[in-house]
């Protein structure tokens, strides 16, 4: 063997041992991004749900939604009536506690934050007037319920008037009090539900209701038209003020520019609960905001489904797609993307990352930007960059109806998603009942 060949030999050699060192370096990488990581299901033999997620200080999570079981996973429900339920996580995502709050009627909790004091605030609907419940003014009322970081109860208070008056979101505020955001049912309340003079409307209206630190009234104020107005998401502005977003079928009164049946309809208000403007977004079609989160460069993103496919709503992949809007401060449109397949694909919650966003929601497309449908309703989550495009998308479900409600971030690179489902089979090993609050770990 002459020197070139022996040199030639090493060399080769080495790059084939620097290649096999590659490829074992590569397949201990971290697990690809959106890749499911676990699917698991909580619950009894009834119904469940979660309907909203949020990191906790510890590196954990919690869950609220709700629950009508009185065994398997729910362990201090004694009846099968609807009550708000809470599921703690550690870090590890074991169950650190798990409890209910709610009356003999029908409790079902909507959103969860976490507490600048480390404890926990919950809203939803009630119509209970015993256990937990201290008053109800009518059919279903806002109930928020103020727990400390272990899940006790501190306060609760709730906010009605005859008829379904029904709490979906709140916030912290600035001062440390709480904005609640839900459907006012005016026609029920005789026009009450304004502490201000203000017009009567009928129907459902946007409702927000200030409250103090510690749970007491401080202004209430209705927004809408004479149909219906369901805001979901709030957010509060630098000045104090608030953004608002939900969907409305209404073109009168509050709606100055109704474009075509349901439509995003975003409204700003002051401090004070003063409106300051409102714009309808959407096309021909019915469009419905969801979820609002400030973006990366003092702007805001609006995340919703439309069936629309003209006016503002440049395309759509068919049936219904998500739909996110990115506006000004000041209510201007900065652009519009669609996401989704040839069927029904819809948002329910976004959360803001330190390099994009994740959404969730739910898909019955296997097409499009959708990779697979398991069976019927997938819970989907997908995230997109700051510009909004498309980075990684996961389905997670059964043969049967699966949904996503709710989405946070953990600071290990995961990502939450929760919801419900009605499955047996394919990603869902064990259903408990009839429907089991779903909760899905993704990798980012």
């Amino acid at each position: 063997m002459t020197l070139i060949e022996r040199v030639w030999g090493l060399l080769s050699l080495s790059a084939l041992l620097f290649f096999v060192s590659g490829c074992s370096n590569s397949s201990q990488n971290e697990t690809p991004h959106g890749s499911i990581l676990s699917v698991s299901t909580v619950g009894g033999s009834n119904n469940e749900r979660g309907s909203s997620v949020v990191t906790a200080t510890d590196q954990g999570y919690a869950i609220l939604g709700y629950t009508q079981s009185n065994d398997g996973d729910v362990t201090d429900k004694t009846d099968t009536s609807f009550d708000y339920w809470v599921v703690k996580y550690k870090a590890d995502h074991t169950i650190e506690w798990q409890k209910t709050y709610g009356g003999s009627g029908n409790d079902r909790g909507r959103s969860i934050i976490q507490t600048l004091d480390g404890g926990y605030a919950l809203i939803g609907s009630s119509s209970s007037t015993d256990g937990d419940v201290s008053n109800n003014s009518g059919q279903l009322d806002f109930w928020m319920v103020k727990l400390d970081s272990s899940g006790n109860i501190s306060w609760e208070n709730s906010f009605g008037f005859p008829g379904n008056d029904e709490g979906i979101s709140l916030i912290q505020t600035s001062d440390l009090g709480y904005l609640l955001i839900g459907v006012l049912d005016v026609t029920g309340s005789g026009g009450e539900g304004n502490t201000r003079a203000s017009s009567r409307h009928a129907g459902g209206d946007y409702w927000a209701v200030k409250v103090s630190a510690s749970g007491e009234l401080e202004w209430s104020r209705y927004f809408g038209g004479n149909f219906t107005d369901t805001p979901e998401g709030v957010i509060q502005l630098p000045d104090e003020g608030y953004i608002i977003a939900g969907g409305s079928d209404s073109e009168d009164t509050d709606i100055s520019n109704n474009i075509g049946t349901y439509d995003f309809w975003v409204i700003r208000i002051s401090s004070d609960g003063d409106l300051i403007w409102e714009r309808s977004f959407g096309g021909t079609q019915i469009d419905e905001a969801r979820a609002i989160v400030a973006s990366n460069d003092g702007n805001y993103l609006i995340v919703g489904d439309t069936r629309s496919n003209d006016v503002m709503v440049s395309s759509n992949n068919g049936a219904a797609d998500v739909w996110l809007i990115k506006i000004t401060p000041s209510g201007n449109l900065i652009w519009e993307k669609n996401y989704g397949g040839s069927d029904f694909d819809t948002a329910q919650d976004i959360v803001k990352l330190n390099d994009g966003y994740v959404i969730t929601g739910s898909s019955r497309s296997a097409d499009g930007d959708v990779a697979v449908n398991k069976g019927q309703n997938d819970l989907w989550v997908f995230k997109i960059d700051f510009e909004g495009n498309l980075i990684w998308e996961q389905s997670v479900g059964g043969s049967n109806i699966d949904f996503g409600y709710g989405v946070t971030f953990l600071n290990n690179g995961s990502v939450v998603s929760v919801g419900d489902t009605g499955s047996t089979d394919g990603d869902i090993t064990e259903n408990k009942g009839f429907t089991d609050l779903l909760l899905a770990i993704i990798n980012d």
